[in-house]
């Protein structure tokens, strides 16, 4: 085995134990706060600083990891990520609404931003460690993608199951040691040199992206936050209403995400392939948008219907329908933003892009509450809908062709 495909492997199962526990608190901290009396938008507004701090997360990220490697990061984030777990747990029942709301917030915003400098440099190493050529970097990224969405759903699951056998505190407890052994592991076994090289000397120098990454990031912003919009807040509120349990809830978006991260990690088998990486690549992320803005606005039109006497399976069977396309779309990105970006600083151009993403979640996870709370689970649809005719429209202004960003462009000027 190569020494890149070691690494490869090491930084994958660091990422595995980071989003099992990741997938695990998210579904601990809702069905926690929902059981307690919170509104749909509170709920909501329990994830806003979590995602904000990924934006931040991702940003500074990209530039830490160039600066001073990936392992350091990762060890970074799994750090943050104990610490608001701990924090989370120090939650006292006692504690006035308005109190408990700021201190979940606060440890959540930690959260956010462990998992988003996690993710940067997760993501990152893959493009670090493997070979050159189209062909391995996109079965690296569709594997690590798919499987570390196959994690989140397992966490999912994991989350509903710690909190009926273990009660909130305990549970937070042990996923504070599973991140402790994380961090050991990762620690050992990758070298501190990982991914490091020049950074950005100035923040117009950071901010100058090449067309395909820009666009890719503005397409990610519009897609996951389709996906947030309905998938945060939406489904489990309105499952949980139809009669479902906790567990029930769990289990389900657990299968949900497991089965998404299979279909990632086949995706290379689902895409033609081009010798360039990029221009039959491009054509099929045209496609699976277009198919994805379809799913939520039937879905939509068909739960209007109040005859129908199970919407809740209506909901069900239309979400597991939705998850191909997002799946194959999605694992799409991931690739091509790799693909896009720059060998040198390429844990820039990915913090950026995850910014990107971290901003969609956000703007998602907002809409959700409110828009569940204003027109119930067809307003949540509807807006998915109008996300996803924007990222399809800007599929069709992605390149085919990789292109120098503008600071290299500039850098190629003949001098006068």
């Amino acid at each position: 085995m190569t020494a890149g495909a070691r690494q490869y492997l090491v930084v994958t199962a660091s990422y595995w134990g980071f989003t099992l526990v990741d997938g695990a608190l998210r579904m601990l901290v809702l069905f926690h706060f929902f059981r307690l009396g919170y509104s749909p938008f509170t709920l909501a507004f329990l994830f806003l600083l979590y995602e904000f701090a990924g934006i931040v997360a991702n940003l500074s990220g990209g530039w830490f990891a160039t600066r001073y490697g990936i392992p350091r990061m990762l060890a970074i984030g799994q750090g943050l990520q104990v610490a608001g777990l701990l924090m989370l747990s120090a939650l006292d029942p006692g504690w006035t609404v308005a109190w408990s709301v700021a201190w979940v917030v606060v440890a959540q915003g930690i959260a956010g931003i462990a998992k988003d400098f996690t993710k940067t440099a997760s993501k990152s190493a893959i493009k670090a460690t493997s070979a050159e050529g189209s062909g391995q970097l996109f079965k690296w990224v569709a594997y690590f993608t798919g499987s570390k969405n196959a994690m989140k759903g397992v966490g999912f699951f994991l989350g509903g199951l710690l909190l009926d056998l273990l009660g909130f505190k305990a549970a937070l407890w042990l996923m504070a040691a599973i991140i402790g052994i994380v961090f050991l592991m990762g620690v050992a076994l990758l070298p501190r040199h990982l991914g490091r090289t020049k950074v950005s000397r100035s923040v117009r120098e950071f901010f100058a992206r090449s067309a395909g990454v820009n666009l890719l990031a503005a397409a990610r912003v519009f897609m996951f936050g389709a996906r947030e919009v309905w998938f945060m807040v939406g489904v489990p509120v309105f499952l949980y209403a139809e009669g479902w349990t906790f567990l029930e809830v769990g289990g389900f978006l657990a299968a949900w995400t497991i089965a998404y991260g299979l279909v990632q990690a086949l995706t290379p088998s689902l895409v033609a392939r081009s010798a360039d990486g990029l221009s039959k690549e491009v054509l099929h992320a045209r496609l699976w948008a277009g198919l994805i803005f379809a799913v939520p606005l039937i879905l939509a039109l068909v739960l209007h219907d109040r005859a129908l006497a199970r919407p809740d399976i209506v909901l069900a069977v239309g979400l597991s329908i939705f998850g191909l396309p997002f799946a194959v779309s999605s694992s799409l990105h991931s690739y091509l933003i790799l693909a896009y970006a720059g060998s040198k600083k390429a844990a820039e151009d990915v913090g950026f892009y995850y910014a990107a993403n971290a901003a969609g979640r956000l703007a998602g996870i907002l809409l959700s509450g409110v828009l569940y709370q204003a027109g119930g689970m067809e307003a949540c649809l509807l807006g998915s809908a109008a996300m996803l005719l924007a990222c399809w429209a800007i599929a069709f202004f992605l390149p085919r062709a990789a292109e120098p960003s503008p600071v290299a462009k500039r850098a190629m000027r003949p001098v006068a």
